[in-house]
């Protein structure tokens, strides 16, 4: 599994996903949530911020499904999805990630054809990554 490039902005997040958590930053002042996260709000140009729990819960919103060639490190895994998930919490919100069929499970373990478009999923985490699986 390949370890997620972290940055100041972005960190709390991968450490709140470390623990379990679902977290989005949004802004101190506003409120208004964003991802990705980012120093100053797009909205107000605030620079207060504060990291907002959310259920996991949301729905496909795109898709695809990826086959060789690609990337040595993901090439044993192909055939495998990447989904776009909007949040049923904060919809302007949509998070890049895999839809399996359990925490933990390989990429490629979820059939391809039971994706669609607006299925209901819940995150999930693995190794402190968040992944989704169907509601």
């Amino acid at each position: 599994m390949l370890a997620p490039v972290t940055d100041t902005d972005g960190a709390p997040f991968w450490e709140y996903a470390a623990r379990g958590e679902l977290r989005v930053q949004a802004c101190g002042d506003c409120g208004e949530s964003r991802f990705p996260p980012r120093p100053c709000c797009p909205r107000c140009q605030s620079f207060a911020s504060e990291w907002r729990r959310v259920s996991g819960r949301g729905r496909v919103w795109s898709y695809i499904v990826a086959h060789p060639p690609l990337l040595p490190d993901y090439a044993q895994q192909a055939p495998y999805n990447v989904v776009v998930v909007e949040l049923e919490d904060a919809p302007r919100i949509r998070l890049v990630g895999n839809l399996v069929t359990a925490p933990g499970a390989p990429l490629g373990s979820l059939d391809p054809g039971r994706i669609r478009i607006g299925t209901r999923v819940q995150v999930v985490f693995s190794g402190g990554l968040p992944q989704w699986v169907l509601v």
